[in-house]
């Protein structure tokens, strides 16, 4: 087996890049690069009713929005036909395969048969062992020769030493009668050309791992590393469907979740170590190992996620959020921050990522940097625009053209103008919230004032004290 890790991950293009695949294919990344290994990319489209060019596409731009780069140009399965077929031909010339002509009639027949006496529907075809010049000019399958005496053991790194009795397991097609290639047989043959060490997947293939054994030592083929992760379920402990919410990575990447604190969480979902919930994706690929995954299937918790997206908010480089925040508003076709208004927003990082879990609770608290004059208050900022209050802020104005514009100058001028009109700044906050943004939940008063400059606020302020 090669000195050097690789993983892969094989998502079948036949829609959105799910939610559990996006978790495998972390898991294989974070595997891969902790280790100084590759990871690779193979698309299994060997269904081609169903797989799509556009899927292949959601895949690839899920992977990319994860900041999961893959080694090497993807592979596709569908176009190594060839050299699948190649190998179940080589078993069958080395006597690990035979042709079976048996006809679905036949194989149906035999399986109600042994249904009704209680036998096992296990298909035991007839041709296993039959002389080659008794074969008939005629349609056939290639089989697998499976050994039916003693077991085939398979020592799971996540779910231990699991044993199948090979006579439970049929003699599987490996080529169909048009002579094209089944999944089992390709997915062994692609793992082995790809020089694939770890095998980490979803647990409902730890079945097909029996049977895909097989196929290793027929051929005299290193078997590689397995891992059967557990699958992910929803709050309610329940397989994941769509009742449970977001299904496809795009669907988290529109509704605005970082990618650092989606990497984050889907690293924790199922998989520890120790009581560390926040972690940078260094530390991810320092610690991430196959003994830290459990055996049960993880759960989603929504609250958890928001609460590490706004972990990783308030970590990032306000440069990173900004640059990130620009994909998001393509992805989800809104108008991009240009000019004034992207200076604005980029002074205004500092404090805007403090609270905020996804891009929408951001760009909320930002909307005072995007909105253009004239501001028009909301219902509720509305209210804090009597006709008291805009007399103060008539008179405010010509303090504030004279001030110095730095934060402790306007903190001082605008605590000594509430003083002087007998009050306290905080019945001041009010009408310049109104004033500066519109909205009554804003970032603070002195935030917005420095991020707006003194000709843009004085000009929003004195706006507010002129509305009737």
């Amino acid at each position: 087996m090669s000195a050097q890790v690789v993983t892969r991950f094989a998502p079948s293009p036949t829609g959105f890049l799910h939610i559990g695949g996006a978790r495998t294919a972390l898991f294989n990344w974070l595997f891969a690069r902790g280790r100084g290994g590759r990871f690779l990319l193979r698309i299994e489209d060997t269904d081609r009713a169903r797989s799509t060019p556009e899927a292949t596409q959601a895949i690839l731009d899920g992977l990319a929005w994860l900041g999961l780069d893959h080694d090497g140009d993807p592979v596709s399965q569908f176009q190594g036909a060839a050299r699948h077929a190649e190998v179940a031909l080589e078993m069958l010339a080395k006597g690990h395969a035979y042709k079976c002509f048996a006809s679905q009639d036949e194989i149906t027949a035999f399986r109600e048969e042994a249904r009704a006496a209680g036998r096992s529907t296990l298909y035991r075809s007839p041709w296993r062992d039959a002389d080659p010049a008794t074969h008939p000019d005629a349609p056939h399958v290639i089989r697998l020769k499976a050994p039916r005496e003693g077991e085939t053991v398979i020592e799971d790194q996540v779910q231990g030493r699991v044993t199948i009795r090979n006579d439970q397991l049929d003699d599987m097609v490996l080529l169909r009668s048009d002579g094209t290639p089944v999944y089992m047989l390709a997915v062994v043959v692609d793992d082995h050309d790809m020089g694939v060490t770890h095998v980490i997947r979803g647990d409902d293939h730890l079945n097909n791992a029996a049977r895909q054994m097989q196929i290793y030592h027929a051929m005299t083929w290193d078997v590689p590393v397995w891992a059967h992760i557990p699958l992910i379920h929803g709050p309610d402990g329940k397989k994941l469907s769509k009742r449970h919410g977001a299904l496809g990575v795009e669907e988290y990447r529109d509704m605005g979740y970082p990618a650092a604190g989606m990497r984050n969480y889907l690293a924790r979902l199922g998989w520890s170590h120790g009581d560390d919930e926040f972690f940078t994706d260094a530390q991810a690929r320092d610690w991430f190992g196959l003994e830290g995954i459990g055996k049960s299937p993880a759960r989603l918790d929504f609250k958890k996620l928001e609460n590490i997206c706004g972990q990783h908010f308030a970590a990032a480089a306000d440069a990173s959020v900004l640059a990130e925040l620009d994909g998001f508003l393509a992805a989800t076709g809104a108008a991009p921050l240009d000019g004034v208004v992207r200076e604005r927003v980029a002074a205004a990082m500092p404090f805007l990522k403090e609270r905020a879990k996804t891009f929408p609770e951001l760009l909320e608290k930002a909307e005072f940097a995007i909105a253009a004059r004239p501001i028009v208050p909301d219902e509720k900022a509305a209210k804090a625009l009597t006709e008291e209050t805009r007399d103060m802020l008539t008179q405010l104005t010509p303090h504030l053209q004279n001030a110095s514009w730095n934060r402790d100058e306007l903190e001082g001028v605008l605590n000594g103008f509430a003083e002087a009109q007998g009050t306290k700044f905080g019945k001041l906050a009010g009408p310049l919230r109104a004033a500066l943004a519109g909205r009554s939940a804003t970032p603070s008063v002195f935030d917005m004032l420095m991020v707006l400059g003194r000709d843009e606020s004085v000009a929003r302020i004195a706006n507010a004290a002129g509305s009737a």
